[in-house]
């Protein structure tokens, strides 16, 4: 098939969240053609503040990827809101087909993951202010707190033992149930940590209540083990390769963000659960330096044909 009259672009970057721009920025100050294809659902959307970026302290993440957009647009990269709904290995790179199809010779996929919130009521309507996952995110200002953990598997035990670090009065609800071993929870209770039936529900009154069949339990903030689930399905459809992590099976990509598939790089949360929005935006400039070399050498060998 003929795709010349289809229009083509250096690279093409699906997700405009931290790492999309990160990259986008960059290959356009290395001068390629950028096309960023971004649906605008970030997944920190819900949280009114970031913590942990340098300079960038306490800015709403929704503002921080609205100078990012701005400052992708300066350099002159091309931004469109739509979906990709799949891409094509063709000769000479790949087909991506979004809001309107265009070939890339280089993919970046940025798209990021979803958090599966527990199936208790008041957690989706608090998520992101009330109730949240990351203690490096938000511990600092809750410090000395009484805090929650809502307890969703093993992996919580990770979360109150660091809780702990930030709090003497912490308290996991259906630890059990959650399948934490009697030798971890004896572990947490060496350190002080408290526990309590499953939650039943929590809500905002004066903080954070949470619901039990015993009690009512007030905290500062409810700190919730999240499942995270990669949105992948670009990358699976194209063949790349997965890894059993930790957080569950994610797409593997090498320290530069490079997949199994040529062409093909996956970054920030697509890749990696634990990316916060600093590692996000190094990652993205670290792919892009990588998509450019990649890009370079192509260019190198073809003059020397």
């Amino acid at each position: 098939m003929d795709y010349s009259a289809i229009p083509e672009r250096d690279v093409v970057v699906i997700g405009g969240g931290p790492a999309g721009l990160s990259a986008a920025i960059m290959l356009r100050r290395a001068r390629r053609s950028v096309l960023l294809i971004d649906d605008d659902k970030p997944r920190n959307r819900f949280a009114p503040h970031m913590h942990g970026l340098l300079s960038r302290d306490g800015m709403s993440p929704l503002e921080l990827l609205k100078r990012g957009r701005e400052e992708a647009r300066k350099y002159g990269a091309q931004l469109e809101r739509g979906l990709v709904t799949s891409i094509e290995k063709i000769d000479g790179g790949f087909l991506v087909h979004g809001p309107r199809d265009v070939r890339a010779r280089r993919v970046i996929v940025a798209t990021g993951l979803v958090d599966m919130l527990p199936a208790i009521p008041g957690v989706e309507s608090l998520w992101g202010t009330d109730a949240v996952v990351c203690p490096y995110c938000d511990g600092w200002e809750v410090r000395d707190l009484p805090l929650g953990v809502i307890a969703t598997s093993p992996m919580s035990r990770n979360q109150a033992h660091l809780l702990r670090q930030w709090s003497s009065d912490v308290t996991v609800f259906g630890a059990h149930e959650a399948g934490i071993s009697e030798t971890e929870i004896a572990g947490m209770k060496s350190r002080g940590i408290a526990f309590a039936p499953p939650a039943l529900d929590i809500r905002r009154e004066d903080g954070v209540i949470v619901t039990t069949a015993t009690a009512d339990f007030p905290v500062a903030r409810v700190f919730i083990g999240a499942r995270p689930v990669p949105t992948d399905s670009l990358l699976i459809a194209l063949g790349c390769a997965t890894t059993e992590t930790p957080a569950g099976v994610f797409v593997s990509a090498d320290a530069g963000g490079g997949t199994s598939v040529d062409g093909v790089w996956a970054i920030g949360n697509v890749a990696d659960a634990k990316a916060l929005v600093p590692i996000a935006l190094g990652a993205g400039t670290l792919a892009a330096t990588q998509v450019n070399i990649s890009l370079l050498e192509e260019e190198i060998a073809h003059a020397i044909r």
